[in-house]
């Protein structure tokens, strides 16, 4: 289980093989809304579950690589 107060403004959001999937803004019970403002997001607000966590330092680092977590995220309505 992740610390899901270690989770801030700003970290950068890694795949599991390093690619850049963007960086959180804020979260959402069992979501985390990526940055809006980020190259990585295509500019728009994306949502990744937060189960999708492997583990957070420095920066949040994902268990699925940066195509998967792109291919499955959602768009913020």
């Amino acid at each position: 289980m992740v610390d899901l107060s270690l989770l801030r403004e700003s970290l950068e959001v890694l795949g599991s093989d390093g690619g850049h999937v963007g960086r959180v803004d804020h979260v959402h019970g069992d979501q985390i809304e990526l940055a809006k403002l980020d190259f990585g997001s295509g500019f728009k607000h994306h949502m990744i579950p937060v189960s999708w966590i492997h583990h957070v330092d420095a920066h949040v680092h994902l268990n699925v690589t940066k195509d998967e977590a792109k291919a499955r995220w959602t768009e913020k309505h």
